[in-house]
């Protein structure tokens, strides 16, 4: 199983559905974490009711600091957002990394979560399915 760090700025939207989406989606494949380079206290409660309209599980979802996964063998460092991207620490061994940034829906309606969640499992897992096969250059 390949393992995939999301990574973003706050650990509270994005990268938390991001998280939940792959695990789902590429459920047998992929195991998928999520952490921020400066994570908020808590996910944001559009991001958990945009995955429970999707009947995705949101038990134990937790904004987590980058610090708590650098020394996991990722397969494949994903950033979704360009602060993340900027921001992305230097691994302890080489991983391969791609940027599919996100549109940041906080403090926005509930529709905006809905419309990112959707944008995630639309581009996203056809990214790191596309990146985990073909192993593209770190």
């Amino acid at each position: 199983m390949k393992k995939v760090l999301v990574l973003c700025t706050g650990n509270s939207c994005r990268s938390q559905m991001a998280e939940v989406i792959l695990n789902h989606d590429l459920a047998g494949t992929v195991q998928a974490w999520s952490a921020g380079t400066n994570p908020q206290p808590k996910v944001a409660e559009g991001a958990i009711e945009a995955l429970r309209l999707a009947g995705l599980p949101v038990e134990g979802l937790h904004p987590k600091t980058i610090e708590t996964v650098l020394n996991q063998d990722f397969d494949l460092v994903v950033t979704v957002c360009d602060n993340a991207r900027e921001a992305c620490p230097v691994f302890p061994r080489r991983v391969n990394s791609i940027h599919v940034p996100f549109h940041d829906p906080h403090g926005e309606p509930l529709a905006s979560f809905v419309a990112v969640r959707d944008d995630i499992r639309n581009r996203l897992v056809q990214a790191v399915r596309a990146a985990l096969q073909t192993g593209v250059p770190a």
